[in-house]
């Protein structure tokens, strides 16, 4: 179903690619029209790691990241897939890049907040729940 898919850590990030992330965000509802304009361009150049899925035609399809200190640990983020190639193994596409170009880095503790509901593909991605940890929110959360 992935067939001419393709995943690529992103070391820079056009205005077109940052454009079509942008609607990526919008469109999965992440933000609304009223967000910075630098986002999610600012949230990239800060990131750790960028994948970002390319179409066979070379159109931006998903994206995700992760965020870390570059030492120890990383936290994978902002997974998300455009709805009409939901449901083909994209997402977990990449995931998988993270993790790998994660894991490439020596980074090997790797955690990830899943929303509700998404248990399932975590799991099939490969990714373990933590039983017996806490998570701890602030800030709008509340």
């Amino acid at each position: 179903m992935s067939a001419g898919f393709q995943v690529r850590i992103m070391k820079e990030f056009t205005p077109g690619f940052l454009q079509a992330a942008r609607g990526l965000y919008l469109e999965n509802r992440w933000i609304n029209e009223k967000c910075d304009p630098a986002f999610p361009g600012n949230a990239f150049s800060g990131s750790f790691a960028v994948a970002a899925l390319f179409t066979p035609e070379n159109r931006v399809a998903g994206v995700g990241r992760a965020i870390s200190d570059g030492v120890s640990d990383a936290y994978i983020q902002d997974i998300m897939v455009k709805k009409e190639f939901r449901g083909k193994g994209l997402g977990k596409m990449i995931v998988r890049a993270l993790v790998d170009e994660l894991k490439e880095r020596r980074i090997e503790w790797i955690g990830l907040v899943g929303v509700p509901g998404t248990e399932r593909f975590y799991k099939e991605c490969g990714l373990q729940y933590a039983p017996g940890h806490s998570l701890w929110l602030g800030g709008e959360v509340l």
